[in-house]
Formats: C-alpha cells, structure tokens, sequence
C-alpha cells in the first residue's frame, strides 16, 4: 500500500491570484512540525504559520490535519489504477496484482517527506487509525475491481473483495517489517511477503 503520490504539484493560479502554497509545501511543512512535536501535538494553526499561509487556505488542499500524512490519496488511488490496468493480461491475476502493488511501492530516495515516515506516521498514531479505515477500503476497492474486471465477477463478490482484504493485509505485513528494517527494500520485502503466503497456501491444500 501507498500513502502518497510524489510530486512537486504546482498548482494553477484561479482568477488570475497568485499560488501561494502546494500540498507539496503543505506537506514538508507539517512533516517538520510532526517531527518536532509530535502529531498531536500539531495544530492546523502551526502547519499554517510553518508553510506562511491562513489556516483557511490550508483547507483548500486538505480537509483536516489527518488527511495530510495520506498526501494526494485520490490521485494515489489513480496511479495505482493505472498500474493495474498496465500489466499484461495475459498474465495470471496473482501475479498481475503482484507486479501492480510492487510498482506502486517503488519510491524514490529523494522523495519529500520520506515515504517511510508517511507510513511510520500512519501506522504507528492512534489518532490516525479511525480515519485510516476510510483509506484502507478505498485501496480495497482499486484491488477488488482489479479483479472483477480480469476474472468477469463483480467487484462486491466475494473472490475480488477476499483478494482486496489478503493484498492489504500483504502490504501492511510488508510495511510493518520496514519500520523494523528501514535499510531493507520495500518491493522486495514485498514479493517476499508474497512467497510466504504461497507457501502456506500450498502446504495446506490438500
């Protein structure tokens, strides 16, 4: 699973008014506070004055301190789509969804914040985790219709949305053991996660 998409997103000016921040400034800016204090610790007010802006701008880019740590989610969701639709169709729907949730988690060194703290925040702050429900099922839901459309069910039966529950369990598993081992490589640690489930699956089928 992802959190974010990175990007400098410049953000056109509307009516001729200048551009005064990006969810990218936005961003940096509380990563810097949440470091310092903590996210509870972070008011909307700080993230603001950080970035040089109004708190009412702020909402222009984001509808509250927990959706910041999810940077861009819908655009995320479009990327991974994407990927998805991208991968052969000759290729089993097991391993297409591997190379799909693989690709989505390459990330970049130079990345702004560091992916790795998005995911540290996100997994390891209580306040975070009710709104991370919302989050999770939305990631589900791209999984689930993957799916439906490679093997003609619907998206709410009950193969697609198993799937969308065992990919993200993968991907947490997954993240969690990067926390532990920041060094490591997440799309490896990834397949790796993948392999496991394999052979479980195999050893105990009859």
């Amino acid at each position: 699973m992802s959190a974010q998409l990175s990007a400098e997103d410049r953000p056109t000016a509307a009516l001729g008014r200048p551009v005064v921040t990006s969810h990218a400034d936005i961003e940096r800016a509380a990563f810097r506070l949440f470091a310092q204090h903590g996210f509870e610790g972070t008011t909307l007010e700080a993230i603001a004055r950080e970035v040089g802006v109004g708190r009412r701008t702020l909402f222009r880019y984001f509808e509250s301190k927990n959706d910041i740590p999810w940077g861009q989610f819908d655009a995320t969701l479009d990327h991974f789509r994407s990927i998805l639709a991208a991968t052969p169709t000759d290729l089993p729907v097991a391993d297409a969804l591997y190379l799909g949730v693989r690709q989505f988690n390459e990330f970049g060194a130079d990345a702004d914040p560091p992916h790795i703290e998005r995911m540290r925040l996100v997994l390891e702050t209580p306040a975070l985790q009710a709104h991370s429900v919302l989050r999770y099922a939305a990631w589900r839901r791209v999984v689930a219709d993957f799916v439906a459309g490679r093997t003609g069910l619907a998206t709410d039966d009950a193969l697609p949305e198993l799937i969308g529950h065992v990919s993200l369990s993968m991907s947490l598993s997954a993240y969690e053991s990067w926390l532990k081992a920041p060094g490591a490589s997440l799309p490896e640690l990834i397949g790796s996660q993948l392999g496991l489930l394999r052979d479980f699956v195999k050893a105990t089928t009859p």
